[in-house]
């Protein structure tokens, strides 16, 4: 189905709840993705050829397209990951390093074609290592450590991802029930409170001691505002009700002002830690003076 466009030029421009413009949300921008589909497409060197070959041939040759497959799809996860790395100013290097093991994917395949045309010997193992070394040249490496995380408690950076995941796990579901309204702007106004929330996100990530401060908006209000869409939705559905869809509205709205109130407040109390830090240092310092 067709959806207008909601562009700031547009007739009718994306709004948020007090009718001003919405800006963008800024885009994580992955450089260079359009080489996982080289790679993809290589893939089809080993599989068709391999229908025309004996039964062991086509079995190598089936395997080693699968691996290329393989290496496409985890070097774009990889390089998806890698710039939400980048684009964060604190991040913690990811678990999988998606970049690497395509690499290693790709060098296997490579040495399975090589076994195709040479049999064991030599070959195989030398097409496996320029292929991993060429992959990672093209493609370049994960993450392989935190960033920001200087002074941080390990701790509470678990416990704040711990957080995160299942608020994002709830907004996945705010998304999924208003589907069943069948409307596409519910779904605009359920993606841009999406969008104000992982706002708050991001600051808790940023600094981990906020998340006791911010607890309460990550669970008991995030589940409400879930709970509420689901009503919603099925009420919608069956009725149209302009008055539901008001008051439902409103009330996102009015999350929305609390999740970026307390984002202020938050950035407020870091601006007071520091001012009082620094008032500590320079009085210490005047005493070393004297």
């Amino acid at each position: 189905m067709a959806q207008r466009y909601g562009g700031k030029y547009s007739p009718q421009p994306r709004q948020d709840g007090e009718g001003r413009p919405l800006p963008a949300e800024p885009a994580v921008r992955v450089p260079g993705r359009w080489r996982t589909t080289i790679l993809f497409l290589s893939a089809f060197a080993f599989l068709f050829p391999a229908f025309g070959d004996a039964p062991g041939a086509m079995l190598t040759g089936l395997c080693a397209g699968g691996l290329l497959i393989l290496s496409a799809g985890l070097t774009r996860e990889g390089m998806r990951a890698r710039a939400e790395w980048q684009a964060r100013r604190t991040a913690r290097r990811p678990a999988f390093p998606r970049i690497l093991f395509g690499a290693f994917a790709t060098g296997v395949a490579l040495a399975l074609g090589g076994i195709i045309a040479h049999g064991v010997s030599i070959f195989p193992a030398l097409y496996a290592l320029a292929g991993a070394a060429l992959h990672l040249g093209a493609f370049g490496m994960d993450p392989m450590r935190d960033k920001g995380m200087e002074g941080i408690d390990p701790f509470q950076t678990e416990r704040v991802a711990r957080a995160v995941t299942e608020a994002e796990t709830t907004l996945a579901q705010m998304k999924d029930a208003i589907l069943r309204a069948n409307d596409r702007r519910a779904e605009a106004r359920v993606e841009q409170f999406a969008t104000r929330a992982r706002a708050l996100f991001r600051r808790i990530e940023e600094d981990p001691r906020d998340l006791t401060a911010a607890r309460k908006y990550l669970t008991v209000y995030l589940t409400g505002a879930r709970d509420a869409t689901v009503k919603f939705a099925d009420h919608w559905a069956r009725t149209r009700d302009d008055g539901a869809r008001a008051d439902w509205e409103a009330l996102l709205t009015d999350l929305e002002t609390t999740f970026a109130d307390r984002s202020t407040a938050l950035l407020a109390n870091d601006r007071t830690d520091l001012d009082i830090e620094i008032s500590v240092l320079r009085d210490r310092l005047k005493m070393e003076n004297r």
